[in-house]
């Protein structure tokens, strides 16, 4: 029996797999986890509730994990009371800063247009 050779990979199959990590990356979370972790030093999980803001500590968990399983993040548990967790960036992890970086720098450099956009868009067919 031969192997079935492998497809490229096409994010707009919904069969495709490459689906779900552009889900992961582009969640709620994930890019602004990556933000802080970034520079490289480990950062424990209040320090990066802190620095995320408005996450709960469920939501942070369940990214963690997320981000862990498909090798972004690397945790490291140290012995201690209470246990101290730190985590950082894989290289496969900083290979997204980059991309997530630009992505960051334009909503944060076009956000007062879209606003206008909303407003202008909202008075023309009701305010949602």
């Amino acid at each position: 029996m031969t192997a079935q050779p492998q497809q490229p990979a096409n994010v707009l199959d919904p069969q495709c797999p490459s689906r779900t990590v552009l889900r992961h990356l582009t969640d709620r979370w994930t890019p602004l986890i990556v933000a802080v972790l970034a520079p490289g030093k480990p950062v424990r999980f209040s320090q990066l509730k802190a620095a995320v803001g408005g996450v709960s500590p469920k939501v942070l968990t369940e990214t963690l994990r997320s981000m862990e399983r498909d090798g972004l993040i690397h945790r490291q548990v140290t012995p201690s009371v209470p246990p101290r967790v730190d985590y950082q960036l894989t290289e496969l992890g900083a290979s997204t800063i980059a991309p997530l970086t630009a992505l960051r720098q334009w909503a944060e450099h076009h956000v007062e247009i879209v606003e206008a956009n909303r407003a202008a868009y909202d008075a023309a067919h009701g305010a949602v």
